[in-house]
């Protein structure tokens, strides 16, 4: 009788410590899509020095590199430095997903050496989209950004309210919103509202949007963490979701108002091209250079012409196919770690065997 065999999940340590009710939607559904035989291992700087895992995966590597205090940030880093050092020893394999082409806020020179250490050791590097550019010869996957959670996409809400447009996420400089704020400032409708919504961490420039809105009584901000349930509710009235990003690559906001059916402006670039291909040109209202008031003004009145109720077709984003893509990444960077682990212990198995056959060689001459 054949005796049975257990194989044993694949398991990866991601760069997340942990699921919180901020952390970016994209990495919960990708941690619940992973089939049974993937095994997700939260960040811990134990578990990353000492623990055993078969790859790490990377998502943006100066999260784990950036701390709330300059002491607990040059930990960090020193911490990253010695992990470094042991995926090298171990041979264990990174994988990379590439979610911008540069850090949003730029870092110290310290912070650049340890994310191009990390990237000189990125052995499998997953896109979002086809345009992301990759090293050249890199072993790399397009995987797209899945369709939003029942939250959102089977949302019931109030329905949309004339005239009401939206900008939501974390409020952060590079997201252009006081150019928004600007442009909707010059439109003289008196129905038009504009709702700015979403978590902003830098106390600074929180002051700078509120001044900024507090000239135009139409503007209402709302600078918390809104719950899944209060970011439908607002996405299900807005008329118009404005992302006048000054860098944008890829945009989980875009995906998320299109497949609840809510049209979206964003710049005229190549990404943005490619997501007016994939659900249509008239739901993806796009502008060329800085935002200006008759942009807004334009996109309003075009996506007036949309059927109430009518939501575009969204592309091959389910998270099954989302899921198992990335598991046959991790599986294969797996063996293939395993394979250069083999390599390794052959090649000092041989040199030790050498050592000890040259005292005799010596002995017989």
């Amino acid at each position: 009788m054949a005796e049975s065999t257990t194989v044993r999940p694949t398991r990866v340590l991601f760069s997340l410590s942990r699921i919180r009710p901020t952390t970016n939607p994209y990495l919960v559904q990708l941690v619940g899509s992973l089939p049974d035989d993937v095994e997700v291992l939260f960040f811990s700087w134990r578990r990353a020095l000492l623990g055993r895992y078969d790859a790490f995966h990377v998502h943006w590597p100066e999260v784990v590199l950036r701390k709330s205090t300059r002491m607990r940030t040059l930990a960090a880093r020193l911490l990253y430095t010695l992990v470094l050092g042991r995926l090298s020893l171990t041979r264990t394999p990174i994988v990379r997903t590439i979610h911008n082409l540069e850090p949003y806020e730029q870092g110290s020179w310290f912070e650049q050496v340890l994310a191009d250490g990390t990237d000189s050791r990125t052995r499998f590097w997953i896109r979002l989209n086809d345009r992301t550019p990759v090293p050249d010869g890199a072993a790399a996957r397009t995987i797209p950004i899945g369709e939003p959670p029942a939250t959102f996409t089977q949302h019931e809400g109030p329905g949309v309210v004339r005239g009401r447009l939206l900008h939501f996420g974390l409020v952060r400089p590079y997201k252009g919103i006081e150019e928004l704020i600007t442009a909707f400032a010059g439109l003289p409708d008196p129905e038009l509202r504009l709702v700015i919504a979403g978590r902003c961490d830098d106390p600074a420039y929180r002051e700078v949007v509120r001044a900024a809105a507090d000239r135009d009584e139409r503007i209402e901000l709302d600078l918390r963490h809104l719950s899944d349930e209060e970011l439908a509710d607002e996405v299900s009235r807005a008329e118009l979701v404005v992302l006048p990003y000054r860098t944008m690559h890829n945009s989980s906001a875009a995906l998320l108002a299109l497949a609840m059916g809510r049209p979206v402006l964003v710049p005229d670039l190549e990404v943005t091209s490619d997501l007016a291909d994939e659900v249509g040109a008239d739901w993806v209202q796009r502008y060329a250079g800085m935002l200006r008031t008759e942009h807004v003004r334009d996109a309003v009145t075009a996506v007036r012409g949309l059927r109430e109720g009518t939501r575009p077709a969204m592309g091959a984003r389910t998270w099954s196919s989302i899921g198992n893509a990335h598991a046959e990444v991790y599986q294969a960077m797996a063996a293939r770690g395993e394979q250069r682990r083999a390599l390794l212990d052959g090649s000092r198995e041989r040199a030790l065997l050498d050592e000890r056959r040259e005292p005799a060689l010596r002995a017989d001459t």
